[in-house]
Parts: structure tokens; sequence; C-alpha cells
């Protein structure tokens, strides 16, 4: 079946990507010792890469070995061996797609119980309620740190060059660190990386600034977006429409467009915003807003499963459509769709009225799925997300010590 799902995208790199088809980034939280890919992580992107998509995006990979998303959280800096990444990339391309590193800094969303740094534009704590005590409390960040961390990101974006990846995408949405600087409920700032829209997107502009002068013109580099926060005086979509204006002069390729963050999990389908929860395509509305306007293509992730969906979304203009949780549950889903047929499966929904905790399990699934494809068991989309996340804790627990004794060995640094 003919179809632009299937038609190349060059982008002005010149790169060019085999078909519109994303595997967007997913937390796999599976690293190896000394947060490393392994084995597991190398079967798991065969299988995507086997499956038919014109992009595969890693999940994210840390820049600060001090802060981590999670304690399973791969990490490339300035000390990590490149081999295993080398074979991270390969597994990656072996289909014949292209692969990105999506590179990543968390901030102030830290768990409480990890060792390391917790900081962020301002002291602000993430607020979730009952829930808030999960989070570190943030210091804010000093000048010399904003400006090694932009270092930060420019010598992981140069070292997954070297291992042989197509490009890397900067995660700025989420309520990361970057989304955090961009947020106006969350960056309280009164000098230059604080107050106006253009200060807020200072680091923003900064990093990519530095990644782009570090590698090669032929490597991709994109963003990662929220289209917007989805929490009254946050960030919003005419914030993500001037951002993307910003970024169009300093070589970007592509922006993704997602939403939401821990306060406001739109990314999981369970946004605090009630106009927010459609079924499939989260957050097509705004993107077609944005896409009249924006001067670089638009990719759009969040809750495609379907490729009516996908078609439609095409149609808006936006130039590729991500999807996660659905290749989580069937690989192959491109190739299902260029032979006209659709998904098998969609794991048993969350209903649960607590948003966290909701959200939290929903991810748990997805990743019980992952660590199944990478051991090559079958899929199990019924489990319950209770179990899938019980068996999370698990996995973060083993996890966790693991990275504590890892970061103490290597970085002297046993706790805060």
């Amino acid at each position: 079946m003919s179809s632009e799902l299937f038609s190349p995208l060059p982008l002005r790199s010149g790169q060019v990507l085999r078909n519109r088809i994303a595997k967007a980034a997913m937390e796999e939280n599976m690293a190896g010792d000394g947060q490393l890919p392994d084995q597991g992580l190398l079967s798991l992107y065969r299988r995507w890469a086997s499956g038919g998509t014109g992009l595969l995006i890693t999940g994210n990979v840390m820049v600060h070995a001090e802060a981590l998303t999670g304690p399973g959280g791969v990490v490339l800096d300035e000390h990590a061996p490149l081999e295993p990444f080398t074979e991270w990339a390969r597994a990656g391309k072996s289909g014949g797609g292209a692969i990105w590193m999506q590179i990543n800094h968390p901030g102030r969303q830290i768990q409480a119980d990890m060792p390391g740094v917790v900081w962020g534009p301002s002291d602000v704590a993430v607020s979730l309620g009952k829930h808030s005590s999960r989070f570190g409390r943030p210091v804010a960040m000093t000048a010399e740190q904003i400006e090694a961390t932009v270092t930060r990101y420019a010598v992981t974006a140069r070292r997954a060059e070297e291992a042989g990846f197509d490009g890397v995408e900067i995660h700025a949405a989420h309520g990361y660190l970057l989304s955090q600087f961009l947020s106006p409920l969350v960056n309280k700032r009164t000098d230059a990386w604080g107050g106006s829209l253009e200060n807020r997107a200072r680091m923003l502009l900064d990093i990519v600034r530095a990644v782009r002068a570090t590698v090669s013109p032929s490597f991709a580099v994109a963003v990662k977006l929220n289209s917007a926060d989805f929490q009254r005086g946050g960030f919003d979509a005419d914030d993500a429409r001037q951002v993307i204006e910003m970024l169009a002069p300093l070589g970007v390729d592509l922006v993704e467009l997602s939403g939401g963050s821990y306060e406001s999990p739109a990314m999981s389908g369970r946004p605090a915003d009630s106009r927010t929860q459609a079924r499939e395509a989260y957050f097509l509305d705004l993107a077609r807003d944005l896409v009249k306007s924006s001067p670089l293509p638009l990719m759009l992730t969040g809750g495609i499963t379907r490729r009516e969906t996908a078609e439609k979304v095409l149609e808006s203009g936006v130039a590729i459509i991500g999807m996660g949780t659905a290749l989580a549950v069937t690989p192959d889903l491109p190739d299902r769709w260029r032979d006209g047929r659709e998904a098998d499966h969609q794991l048993r929904p969350v209903t649960w009225s607590d948003k966290a905790l909701a959200s939290a399990a929903g991810m748990a699934q997805v990743r019980h799925q992952m660590r199944r494809i990478a051991r090559n068991r079958r899929i199990t989309p019924n489990t319950h997300p209770a179990v899938a996340l019980i068996s999370e804790q698990r996995q973060q627990r083993r996890a966790l010590r693991s990275y504590r004794a890892w970061l103490a060995k290597t970085r002297g640094t046993a706790g805060r």
C-alpha cells in the first residue's frame, strides 16, 4: 500500500530517513554493569530495528553520572567506555534505519533515595501531593553548574557520533531539566537564565549551539519539546511556537512535540488538564496549530497506535509520527501497516484515579514488555498494572544498589 507514511524524509543535515515512522524514546531503565548498555538493550533494539521503522530514538541517556532519572539509567559521559555504545548503534541500525540517542539531565525529577545531586533552575520541588516525598529537594544551579552542564551535553553528543549513532535528540520536555528552565512555574531566576522566555530558553539554545559546534554537519540534531506543560501558568503552546522559531537558525533538524511532566503526566494519556484526554494522538490539536508557523519539521508523539491515526497526523502537516507504547507491544507494527495489518494487542488500561500512581504503573507495564522482548519472550499485554508495578519496584531496588556501589567507586559519591 502506497502512503506518505512510507515515503523518505530528507533533513537539513543531509540525512534521509527511510520513512515517516519513528520509535519514540521510552525510558528502558535497563542499564547493565557500570550504567552501560548491555546485551538486553542490544537484543531489544535489534528487534525494533527489524520491524520497519525509519528511525529509532533511544530512551534517555544521561549526560551527568550523578543525576539519573532512575537507577537503571545509561550514562555516556567523558569517562564511559565507548565500545558498548558502538554495539548499541550497530544493533539499532541493523535493519536499515537510523538511530538517534536521546540525551538528558533530569534536574529536579530525581527520586529521593538516589545518590548524587538534585538540581533545578530554582529550589522549587516537584509537587505530587502525597507522592511529593518520592523526589529529592532541588537546589538552584549556579552559573558554573549551568555552563558545566552545557558542556556535558556537547561531550555526550560528540561521543554518540563517535560510537556510530546517526544523531542526538536533546530532551527539553516532560519536566526534565531543560523543560524546568523553560517553565515559568519552576524557573524563578532573576538572572540571565530566568524571567523572559528568551532567558528561560537560553540554556537549551546554548546546548544546541554547543552540540552543533562539536558534531559533524551530517549528524542530526533534534529537540524534544513540550507542546504544553498542561499546568495553569506554565509553558504553553505559544511558548512552544516561539522556542521553535529560536531553534530554527541553529541547525536543528527536527522538533519532536510531546507534553506534560511528572506533575501532569499528559505523555501517558493521563494529564491534569481534561482537554487533552483524547484516546489517540494526545497532542494533535496543538500540533496542528504549531505546524502552521513552524520553520522546522515536526514529529508528534503520544498515543498513536493505529495506521488511520498516523495518516491523520501526517495529513495535519506533521513530518514524522512517533510511537512508544505501541512498539513495546508490537515491535513490527510498521511492517504490519505496510502489509495492511494492525496490532493484535494493546496494553491493559490503567484506570486508577491516582494520576501519579497510574502514570507510574503505565510506564511499568511498558518496561515489563520491553524486558520480555529483550529476553526473546512473548508479549503479555494483559499483565495487570499492579503486577508490573511491583515487579518494577523490585527491579529498581536491585538497580539502586548497583548504581550506588558504582557511583561510590567511580565518582567518590556515596550519597547526598
